[in-house]
């Protein structure tokens, strides 16, 4: 492979601009924004075979066979920033889904840490902040450690991308 430091930003630029279509083109991403959301609705609905919500549905991103609807999140820290809080949930307590399927990616964006949280824990471990009028959650540690969590990693590193 060859050394990326030796090729120049704007090079670099375009080559991550180009992997971006290619994933789009396979399926794996939805869009050309962060692949973190994309990447992680691909692998958990193909992990248990959900299908994904259509891009302007904004209450959920996926849903079961049996009509469970799920949110999901992803957050990839890095050595720049470690914090494992996830994007902002808008109306949860207006319970628009069932259960938060969230993952933790490394940095090379192999899986981590995967759960399901159903949205009574979600709720009752969110806060609310009034300057973005959403709902802010952090998928710590201690989030695998509570009753009726789902410990979902082994599930998502078996996901052949």
């Amino acid at each position: 492979m060859k050394d990326l430091l030796a090729i120049e930003s704007d090079e670099l630029l375009a080559m991550h601009a180009a992997i971006g279509e290619v994933l789009r083109e396979r399926g794996v991403l939805r869009s050309s924004n962060n692949p973190v959301g994309d990447l992680a609705e691909y692998i958990f609905c193909k992990a248990f075979e959900w299908e994904q919500a259509p891009n302007s549905v904004k209450s959920y991103d996926a849903q079961s066979k049996n009509g469970t609807r799920y949110q999901i999140k992803g957050r990839r820290p890095t050595k720049h920033s470690k914090s494992r809080q996830l994007s902002i949930l808008r109306d949860l307590d207006h319970v628009q889904f069932d259960y938060l399927a969230g993952v933790v990616f490394r940095e090379d964006y192999k899986v981590f840490r995967a759960a399901i949280v159903p949205h009574e824990l979600v709720l009752a471990n969110a806060t609310f902040r009034s300057h973005t009028r959403g709902w802010v959650f952090t998928l710590n540690d201690t989030v695998w450690d509570w009753n009726g969590v789902e410990d979902v990693t082994a599930q998502l590193q078996a996901v052949k991308l």
